[in-house]
């Protein structure tokens, strides 16, 4: 471990992926990218909340099966949503009978969820692990904002709730795409308080978190073929740009934004973009990975934005802080290109 960023001797790889969406997600530029869309946001069930057990079910299920795995075949799940207590997954999963460890970064989830799976597959301790997050529009505004009845108005820097889910299963099998490296976030907090501008908040700390990888590597922006954030939407994307232009750094070209990504902009009212747990996985799950085991991407920096704001402590005054982890997922084992890190050699 170099700073704050762990190296992979053995590249753990990531063997399967999927990615579940509501009508809104399928309506989107990106619904190809999707294993499955459900048209009822209950998804069968009474509550949206049930609804989005069963929509990170769901993930699992097909990344399992597209994986020819059971779940018997997993040592340990990572998993986490944007619910209280995270009982979206907890619900989920109960009855799949798989080892699992909750865990919680807000809209983050998936990277700490692969960062976490990498370590353990990369020391030994684990076989196969799977990692799981999902978010729901209806369920998140109910606890986040106001009741979809109450018909409050959200202002042009608010985002759109991803409903959506993304699993992914990480192995000490050879086939790509392969983690690399990771850098473990820092929370940083600029004191925004705006619950309705939360690019503005997390921009920071994707920032940080990015900054620190290159200085770690000493790796390049151009190294990758693409920087990708995972949720700041049209106001957070703009400003990381802004803050590694005051390092002398155009990361323009090769910014890529999940929250920009999932909606259409002129057709759909997602005002900044979109924002949830649900859509950077869904994202990454659905549509870089199965671009870079292809070998049309050969090595992106993923780093998903979190808000880590309560509505409790937001409504006292408080500010929102943010963390963002930063995961190197290449078409490449280690072996090329020969990169050398303050002298130690990774392949």
């Amino acid at each position: 471990m170099k700073g704050n960023t762990v190296f992979f001797s053995s590249a753990p790889a990531v063997v399967s992926s999927a990615a579940v969406g509501g009508k809104m997600e399928g309506d989107g530029p990106m619904s190809a990218c999707f294993d499955k869309i459900n048209e009822d946001p209950f998804f069968s069930c009474e509550t949206f909340e049930q609804g989005e057990s069963q929509l990170l079910k769901q993930a699992i299920s097909h990344a399992l099966e597209k994986g020819s795995l059971r779940c018997e075949n997993i040592d340990v799940m990572f998993g986490g949503d944007l619910l209280n207590q995270c009982t979206g997954t907890t619900y989920g999963i109960r009855t799949l009978g798989i080892p699992f460890l909750g865990i919680y970064g807000a809209c983050s989830t998936v990277t700490e969820g692969l960062l976490l799976s990498s370590l353990l597959v990369d020391g030994g301790y684990a076989s196969r692990a799977l990692a799981v997050t999902s978010s729901h529009f209806c369920a998140a505004e109910r606890q986040y904002r106001f009741p979809l009845n109450y018909g409050g108005q959200r202002p042009p820097t608010a985002q759109y709730t991803a409903t959506a889910a993304g699993a992914l299963v990480v192995s000490a099998e050879r086939l790509p795409p392969y983690v690399r490296a990771a850098t473990v976030g820092r929370i940083v907090d600029m004191g925004v308080t705006d619950a309705a501008n939360m690019g503005a908040a997390m921009a920071p700390a994707a920032y940080s978190s990015i900054r620190q990888f290159l200085a770690d590597t000493e790796l390049t922006p151009e190294f990758f073929d693409a920087i990708v954030t995972g949720d700041l939407g049209k106001v957070g994307s703009r400003l990381l740009c802004e803050l590694f232009a005051r390092d002398g750094t155009d990361i323009t070209s090769l910014h890529r934004d999940c929250g920009t990504m999932l909606y259409d902009f002129e057709h759909q009212d997602v005002h900044a973009g979109a924002s949830g747990a649900g859509c950077a996985a869904s994202m990454l799950c659905g549509y870089f990975i199965p671009r870079l085991r292809s070998g049309e991407y050969r090595n992106i920096l993923f780093a998903a934005t979190g808000a880590l704001l309560s509505p409790t402590v937001n409504a006292q005054g408080e500010s929102i802080p943010a963390i963002s982890h930063a995961v190197w997922l290449s078409y490449e084992n280690g072996a090329a290109p020969d990169i050398r890190f303050a002298g130690r050699t990774v392949s």
